[in-house]
C-alpha cells in the first residue's frame, strides 16, 4: 500500500481524502499474484532461516491453497506449524500438527508431526533450561508435559524405526520423572504446612503411579517424616526400612531434606 505524506494530506479537501482512504482499504496488493508454488515456497523457506516467521506463514498459507492436493501443499502445512512454534504462536502451531495428522494420516512425515507436536509441548513448560528462572519441569503446569507425553508415545509406538524415536523416548523419560516429582513437590507443600495427611496421600500416590524414578527416594522420606509428626511410629518405620532397603546411601538418611544439592533434572 502507497503512503501519503502529511503535507498532501492538507492540500487535499475532504471529499477526495475520503475516496482516497476507501481506495487504500479495499485494494489489497498480492506481490505473489504471479509466483509459481515453487517459488513461493522458496521465498518462505528464506524467511524461516532468517527468522522471518511471520512473513513465512503467510506465504505458506498461499502456498498451501495454489498446491492443494500435492506434497508441496503438506510441506507448507508443516511448514506453516513450525513456524507458529517458532513465532511464540504455539496454540496456532499445535492446531495447525492436528490439522496435518487428522488430514494425512498415511504421511510419511507423519513421525515428524508427532515429534513436532511433542517438542512444542515439551519446550512449553521446559524450565530447566531457563538459567534466570532455574525452574525445573516438576514445578510447573502439568498439563503440557502430559500433552507432551502422549504425542511422543504415539510417535514412538507407531514409528518405533523413525529418527526422531530415540530423543522421543528420552524425553518422555524426563516427562516420567517430572510428573513424579511433581507429586514430591505438592507432598513437601503439605508437609511444610503441617498438613501430613495430605502429604502421605501425595507421596504415595508418587510411589504408586510411578516406578523407577529419582523422585520417589524424596517421596519416601516425606512419608517417614509425616509418619513420625503423627505419631504413627510403626508406619514411620515402615517407610524408613523400605528407602533404607531401595537407597542405603541416600543422603536423606543423613542430611534430611537439606540432601537435595543436585536436582536429578539437570542431569537429563
Amino acid at each position: 500500500m502507497f503512503r501519503v505524506k502529511l503535507s498532501a494530506v492538507r492540500a487535499v479537501p475532504l471529499v477526495g481524502l475520503l475516496g482516497l482512504m476507501l481506495g487504500c482499504s479495499t485494494t489489497t496488493i498480492d506481490n505473489t499474484a504471479g509466483w509459481s508454488p515453487n517459488k513461493i515456497y522458496a521465498e518462505a523457506s528464506d524467511e524461516i532461516s532468517s527468522g522471518g516467521y511471520a512473513k513465512a506463514i503467510p506465504l505458506l498459507e498461499k502456498l498451501e491453497g495454489r498446491a492443494a492436493g500435492t506434497p508441496l501443499a503438506q510441506q507448507a502445512q508443516l511448514d506453516k506449524a513450525y513456524a507458529y512454534y517458532k513465532n511464540n504462536e504455539k496454540p496456532q502451531a499445535i492446531a495447525a500438527l492436528e490439522r496435518f495428522i487428522k488430514l494425512h494420516p498415511a504421511s510419511p512425515a507423519l513421525d515428524y508431526a508427532l515429534y513436532l507436536k511433542g517438542i512444542i509441548n515439551f519446550n512449553d513448560n521446559l524450565g530447566f533450561l531457563s538459567a534466570l528462572t532455574r525452574q525445573d519441569l516438576s514445578e510447573r503446569d502439568q498439563k503440557a508435559a502430559k500433552e507432551s507425553f502422549e504425542a511422543f508415545r504415539d510417535l514412538v509406538t507407531r514409528f518405533p524405526d523413525s529418527k526422531y524415536t530415540p530423543d522421543a523416548r528420552q524425553r518422555m523419560t524426563y516427562i516420567v520423572n517430572s510428573l513424579a516429582q511433581y507429586e514430591v513437590h505438592v507432598a513437601r507443600f503439605y508437609f511444610s504446612r503441617g498438613a501430613y495427611v495430605a502429604a502421605i496421600g501425595r507421596a504415595q500416590t508418587a510411589l504408586t503411579e510411578y516406578r523407577d524414578v529419582p523422585a520417589i527416594e524424596e517421596a519416601l522420606w516425606v512419608m517417614v517424616n509425616s509418619y513420625n509428626a503423627l505419631g504413627l511410629t510403626q508406619l514411620r518405620d515402615d517407610a524408613r526400612r523400605v528407602l533404607e532397603r531401595t537407597y542405603p546411601k541416600s543422603e536423606y538418611l543423613t542430611q534430611g531434606f537439606k540432601s537435595a544439592s543436585q536436582p536429578w533434572w539437570k542431569l537429563w
